[in-house]
């Protein structure tokens, strides 16, 4: 006899295989006498075989079991009866879920499902259809094996999000800021063999998207460099001198060529080169040319150079725009220029590296500050190119700050993540240090669930903070139980500070941060009290709200000696998945979820029209509240190209306004044919051509087209945004 299998493959009726599942349902029943006995057993099993072998055909297994329910039942075994339902009930759920999840991943592995949760990301590539397929595999495991209860069900509830649950069960961390200064001079091992120092400039940057790329394949999130400027000045004056002594040979073989024990100790424009003007003048102009070209070739190496599987770019961010040396003005100006010329044919936007330019008082913030001409040109790349972002080094959440120490000045990972005031004795270094992970409650699931009564939502948003804390203790134990060895390249070199190998990883991990966001406030407002936070009666109770985080995190950080800070999520994907979430649950409701997605964070609305004055203002009386990253944007037209006056004064009034991380959003499109970058309508205004790259910001990155790299939320979110004029 012949037995149908549930997918579809014929076997021979086993008669051990119904006895055997018989005798778990029996030792399952917590009562010895409501058990079956070892005869009443072979009885029964007899009495299915037989009632199946009238059969001419082959038999389902559903037909087999209902047989054996039937049967049970005839011998009074209800207690049985209802152990065995149960197994078979359970066994369904476990066919029907695998069955599912093997669907969803036929559709990763196929290209059939490009959601775009990363624009980044390219879905379609074999990386990332591969990458996709394992991400759901990663993501089930985490939730059903790697973290308690209450993290579970608040994630899948739509109340606390838990970021990267791909990256949860191998145990690896978000974001790093690259201690750079430290590699560079001292070189580094990777896998496969050591790097010596770098010896020159144009080594330095090669090095910088080298290290870039390994670092990120040891981690889910971004990698920065706090200070490139700075960093790069012993690199160039290394260079200088190489130049010095060939022009020096060439030029004045008859001059003796200076005593220099130590280059990088020796300004470029000291007297004991300036001496010897041929030589001089000579080194300069190829040195000019080895920085320029050097950066030229970081921003093509970092654009180009594909990480993670194929599927994507590292997420790169450089700040820079303080050192007002010699040597790291050159490498600003370079940096700058490079962005203002575009990349490649077409002279194309460049995506990365985030460029962050840090604007600080006496530096660079007025025309009679020594970087002040660095500002203007960042201000000229902004206007045409998004970056750079500004970074406010005098920003009152960096207090403390070492005016004489780069590595202490305000920097961030590009989409705003920050390190605040580490606990754990390194104050407000910036560079090995990085966010580990973060979590992001959804505040308006939580006016929701708490009936949209004010009293009753901060009681509820108390308790999810709590639940937030304890979420992410639970995953930073995870990440400390690692070897050091599945991050090799990190912990060998150094990257993470304060690693002590006989105390284990946590000695690195510890001055890291752990970050609890949030999504949505703008919505939740509007449930709580009718309106946003553009209104006082929305504001007042916006900041109950930050408030609130703001001294949970604190005492959180005081208690458990780790550096817990409020974050302003940038939410790409999950403004969109939250928001289908919370439709399918409470409907559509006006000024709410008649959207595709919710607001990010604590900010203003994208379709509220006013002034970037009174945007500055709105959202500068919350961003204070944050200490594990934030941002600002306002949306200006392709004029401002041409009035960097006005983008000027909007940027000043928004670091006069203590905003910590601005940007200016600009359109950004380009003829595909020809390459023209402005506001094209839907031809090229100079070869007529129809293919355009709109290029706009997703988080405090670039990306791709946003019609085919944001997914639905996002890319309803660009079309809803309007200027502020």
């Amino acid at each position: 006899m012949k037995v149908i299998k549930r997918n579809g493959d014929r076997v021979e009726f086993d008669l051990n295989k119904i006895k055997l599942s018989i005798q778990k349902a029996s030792k399952r029943v917590k009562a010895k006498k409501d058990r079956i006995s070892r005869e009443e057993l072979n009885s029964i099993c007899n009495e299915v075989s037989n009632k199946l072998s009238n059969n001419t055909r082959a038999i389902k297994a559903d037909v087999i079991q209902d047989c054996i329910e039937n049967t049970l039942i005839e011998h009074n075994a209800h207690e049985v009866v209802k152990e065995y339902i149960c197994y078979r009930y359970l066994h369904k759920l476990a066919r029907d879920s695998y069955s599912e999840l093997m669907a969803e991943i036929s559709n990763k592995l196929n290209g059939k499902d490009i959601q775009n949760q990363n624009a980044n990301v390219d879905e379609a590539s074999f990386g990332g259809r591969i990458g996709g397929a394992a991400s759901l595999m990663d993501k089930r495991f985490a939730l059903e094996f790697c973290m308690s209860d209450m993290a579970r069900e608040n994630h899948l509830n739509n109340e606390i999000y838990i970021h990267d649950l791909d990256s949860y069960a191998v145990g690896n961390h978000n974001c790093l800021s690259i201690p750079f200064d430290k590699l560079l001079a001292k070189g580094f091992n990777t896998r496969q063999t050591d790097v010596r120092p770098a010896g020159g400039v144009n080594t330095a940057f090669q090095l910088v998207a080298v290290i870039f790329q390994l670092q990120s394949l040891q981690q889910f999130g971004g990698v920065s460099a706090t200070h490139l400027d700075w960093t790069m000045v012993p690199y160039v004056r290394k260079s200088f001198w190489k130049h010095y002594k060939d022009g020096s040979k060439y030029l004045t073989p008859h001059k003796k060529l200076p005593i220099i024990d130590n280059p990088i100790e020796v300004s470029i424009e000291d007297k004991v080169y300036t001496k010897n003007k041929k030589a001089y003048k000579y080194a300069v102009e190829l040195l000019r040319k080895e920085v320029y070209q050097s950066v030229e070739a970081m921003y093509h190496n970092l654009n180009t150079l594909q990480s993670r599987s194929g599927n994507q770019l590292p997420f790169t961010s450089i700040n820079y725009g303080t050192c007002t040396l010699v040597e790291g003005r050159m490498v600003t100006k370079a940096l700058l220029e490079v962005s203002i010329e575009g990349l490649g044919s077409l002279r194309r936007t460049s995506i990365f590296p985030c460029g962050i330019f840090q604007y600080m008082k006496g530096v660079n913030d007025k025309p009679d500050t020594p970087n002040y001409d660095l500002y203007k040109l960042a201000l000229k790349s902004t206007a045409q190119r998004l970056y750079p972002n500004y970074a406010n080094v005098d920003w009152s959440g960096n207090a403390g700050y070492d005016r004489s120490d780069p590595k202490t000045y305000f920097s961030t990972m590009g989409c705003r993540t920050a390190n605040g005031y580490d606990i754990n004795g390194f104050g407000q270094l910036k560079d090995g240090r990085g966010n580990i992970c973060p979590v992001t409650i959804i505040l308006p699931t939580l006016a929701m669930e708490a009936n949209r009564d004010t009293d009753a939502f901060l009681k509820l948003l108390d308790e999810k903070l709590f639940e937030a804390k304890d979420i992410l203790i639970e995953r930073f134990d995870r990440i400390c139980s690692q070897s050091p060895d599945a991050a090799k390249f990190m912990y060998e070199n150094g990257l993470m500070e304060g690693y002590i190998p006989e105390e284990g990883i946590r000695s690195a991990l510890k001055h890291g941060t752990l970050a609890i966001g949030q999504i949505g406030l703008a919505e939740t407002l509007q449930l709580l009290v009718g309106c946003d936070h553009t209104e006082e009666k929305g504001m007042e109770l916006a900041k109950q709200i930050e408030q609130l985080y703001k001294t949970r995190c604190n005492e959180f950080k005081e208690k458990y000696k780790l550096n817990f800070g409020v974050y302003m999520t940038p939410a790409e994907n999950l403004c969109y998945t939250s928001m289908k979430k919370f439709k399918e649950k409470y409907g559509v409701i006006p000024n709410v979820s008649d959207k595709d997605f919710f607001t990010n964070s604590m900010h203003v609305p994208v379709w509220k029209s006013m002034t970037p004055f009174e945007k500055i203002d709105i959202e500068s009386q919350l961003t204070g509240y944050s200490s594990a990253g934030c941002i600002t944007y306002v949306e200006l037209d392709s004029a401002c190209k041409d009035n960097l006056e006005a983008l000027e004064a909007i940027v000043n009034y928004a670091m006069e306004k203590d905003i910590p991380y601005f940007a200016v959003n600009v359109p950004n499109d380009m003829c595909n044919k020809c390459g023209y970058t402005d506001v094209i309508d839907k031809e090229c205004p100079v070869c007529g051509g129809t293919d355009i790259r709109r290029l706009r910001r997703v988080t405090g990155y670039l990306t791709g087209d946003y019609k085919t790299a944001f997914n639905y939320g996002k890319q309803q979110e660009v079309e809803m945004r309007v200027k502020h004029q």
